[in-house]
């Protein structure tokens, strides 16, 4: 399990990452919905879009970190799907990164 450590790493960095910007477009998504008319889209700010431009490159290198961590782990293929698409799902990818933590504590990795 050579280099698991630094995979852990990238791995948690990016799931904290993904998470807060996908956490914050989607409070903002609601909020401007519910409270800021910005159901039309020239209602919205320029940042408001280019927000979920970076959630999607920023998940791009999240799935990249996450494969890798899963196949020096050798986590199932359940098990890395759900850790994958935990990005998807706002304030998911801080619970994923929870269990993987775990996990790593139990393997030893980290204290």
């Amino acid at each position: 399990m050579k280099g698991l450590k630094g995979a852990f790493l990238r791995y948690r960095v990016m799931a904290y990452v993904t998470g807060v910007v996908l956490a914050v477009a989607f409070v903002w998504l609601i909020i401007g919905r519910l409270f800021l008319g910005y159901g039309d889209e020239a209602a919205r700010p320029a940042l408001y879009g280019y927000l979920w431009i970076a959630h999607g490159w920023l998940y791009f290198l999240y799935l990249i970190t996450g494969v890798d961590l899963a196949f020096r782990v050798r986590y199932s293929l359940l098990r890395t799907v759900g850790i994958l698409l935990a990005g998807t799902i706002p304030f998911m990818s801080f619970v994923s990164e929870y269990f993987v933590h775990k996990d790593m504590k139990a393997r030893g990795v980290v204290s």
